[in-house]
C-alpha cells in the first residue's frame, strides 16, 4: 500500500534508542532511511541487548528492534572521501536526523547551514539531550540522566521508594517521537509553500520530557502545586488507580462520577455514594486512603479478570496488570496486527519479530518493508543513490574513534 511518505529519503547518522526510534517511525511511514555507520562499528546499539551472541554478531536486540526497513552504509565522516559521498547523499535527500553532541557536525562541515549550501530543501533535525545551546548543552546525556534531571524519578513510585526510573527508556522514546512529529510538520509546510525551504530542527530531550509530563508540570504551572510521588494511585481522581482483587492487583480508573456510582454498585457497597468523605469528588481525593480500603474490601470477591469484564461491561474502564509476554499476547494486537514478522539478518530460516506503531493507516497496519540491515550492507548500491557512480565502494577506510562523537 502506498504510505504518506513514500519518496521520502532520510540520512540516518544517529546511534541508539532517540534517533533511531524517530528514523523507524519515518521508515513505518514509507520513508527510505539510509543509516550511515561508522565503518566496523556501526550503530552503538548493534552490541547491546540481552543476548550476548548476537551483541557479537553486531546484532544486538535493541538494534533490531530499531532498524527494520532501513539500509546500512558505512562512512567516516573525517576521511575527504567518505564526507563528500556523504554529502553527494545529502544533496538528493530530504531528511538528516543526527544526534551527535552540539557542535560535532558544523567542526565536520556537515551542519545544517553547510548542507543546505548544496541543498536548500533539506530538513536538519538534531537530537541531543539539552539542545544545541545553553549551559548544559556540551553535557553527555542517556535516558537515565535525563528522566532523574527532568523531574519524572521525583514523581515516580511512593514517597517511601521515590525517586525511581520508569522501567524503560522513557526520554528516548519521547525525544524520537517528537523528533519525527517535527520532521513530518516540516516536510509539510517545505512542499506547501511551493519554495521547498528546508528547516532547521533542534529536539532537546529534556524539554520534550517535561513536556509529556502533563499534569504533573502543568500543576506546578497554572496551579502552584508541586508533585510528589503517590505511587499506582491517580492524583487527578479517587478511587483510580491500583487495587487489589482476589487474584492479585487490578487496575480501575472511576474517573466519573456515574463510573463512581457503578463502582459502588458492583462491589456491592452502593452506601458509600451517601458517605460524606466520598460523597464529592475532592472529598474522594482527600479521603483516598480510606475509600480505597473500602473498595479493596469489595475486591476481594471476585477474580481481577472476572472484575475486568464486569466492570468494562459497566462502563468503568478496569484491566489487570500484565507482564510483558502476557501484553504481547493479547488478542486485541493480533487483530490489529500489531506485530510483523520478517527474516533475520543473515539467517534466513529464522524469524524476528518487531512492533509497529500502533496506527491504522486506511485499515492496514505498517509494518518495516524489509528486515534490519547488517553493518554496510548497502554500501556498493548506495553510489547510485549519491549519483557517484565512478567511486569504487569497496574499501572502506578505518574509523577513527572520537569521544565527541557520541550522544
Amino acid at each position: 500500500m502506498a504510505r504518506p511518505l513514500d519518496g521520502i529519503r532520510v540520512l540516518d547518522l544517529t546511534n541508539v534508542l532517540a534517533g533511531p526510534y524517530c528514523t523507524y517511525h519515518l521508515s513505518l511511514l514509507g520513508a527510505e532511511v539510509v543509516k550511515v555507520e561508522q565503518p566496523h562499528r556501526g550503530d552503538l546499539a548493534r552490541a547491546l541487548g540481552a543476548d550476548a551472541d548476537l551483541n557479537s554478531q553486531g546484532l544486538g536486540a535493541s538494534f533490531l528492534a530499531q532498524n527494520a526497513g532501513k539500509k546500512s552504509v558505512e562512512l567516516d565522516l573525517k576521511d575527504p572521501a567518505d564526507k563528500k559521498l556523504f554529502q553527494d547523499l545529502a544533496a538528493r535527500a530530504d531528511v538528516v536526523v543526527e544526534n551527535f553532541r552540539p557542535g560535532v557536525m558544523k567542526r565536520l562541515g556537515l551542519g545544517a547551514d553547510q548542507l543546505r549550501e548544496v541543498n536548500p530543501s533539506l530538513v536538519y533535525c538534531s537530537v541531543s539531550g539539552f539542545g544545541q545551546d545553553g549551559p548544559l548543552s556540551q553535557r553527555p546525556a542517556y535516558d537515565q540522566i535525563i528522566q532523574g534531571l527532568s523531574g519524572i524519578m521525583s514523581i515516580t513510585g511512593t514517597p517511601e521508594t521515590a525517586p525511581l526510573r520508569v522501567g524503560f527508556p522513557i526520554a528516548d522514546s519521547v525525544g524520537g517521537l517528537m523528533a519525527a512529529l517535527a520532521i513530518c510538520g516540516s516536510l509539510v509546510a517545505r512542499d506547501a509553500d511551493g519554495k521547498r525551504v528546508g528547516a532547521t530542527l533542534d529536539v532537546s530531550m529534556l524539554e520534550t520530557s517535561l513536556s509529556a509530563m502533563g499534569w504533573a508540570v502543568s500543576n506546578y504551572l497554572g496551579a502552584g502545586v508541586e508533585p510528589g510521588p503517590i505511587g499506582n494511585q491517580n492524583f487527578t481522581a479517587a478511587p483510580s488507580g491500583t487495587f487489589e482483587a482476589a487474584d492479585g492487583p487490578l487496575n480501575i480508573a472511576a474517573n466519573q462520577e456515574q463510573q463512581f456510582l457503578s463502582l459502588c454498585e458492583a462491589i456491592g457497597r452502593p452506601e458509600l455514594v451517601q458517605d460524606p468523605r466520598f460523597s464529592q469528588r475532592e472529598a474522594r481525593k482527600a479521603h483516598r486512603d480510606e475509600l480505597n480500603a473500602e473498595v479493596n474490601a469489595g475486591l476481594a470477591k471476585r477474580t481481577a479478570l472476572e472484575w475486568e469484564e464486569l466492570l468494562n461491561g459497566l462502563g468503568v474502564p478496569a484491566a489487570r496488570i500484565l507482564s510483558v509476554p502476557s501484553a504481547l499476547a493479547l488478542p486485541q494486537l493480533a487483530e490489529r496486527g500489531f506485530l510483523h514478522e520478517l527474516e533475520f539478518p543473515g539467517d534466513p530460516d529464522r524469524a524476528l519479530k518487531v512492533m509497529g506503531n500502533g496506527v491504522l493507516f486506511d485499515g492496514e497496519s505498517l509494518g518495516p518493508r524489509s528486515r534490519p540491515p547488517l553493518l554496510g550492507e548497502h554500501n556498493e548500491s548506495l553510489l547510485a543513490w549519491a549519483g557517484a557512480e565512478g567511486v569504487n565502494p569497496a574499501p572502506v577506510v578505518e574509523a577513527v574513534s572520537s569521544g565527541d562523537a557520541t550522544r
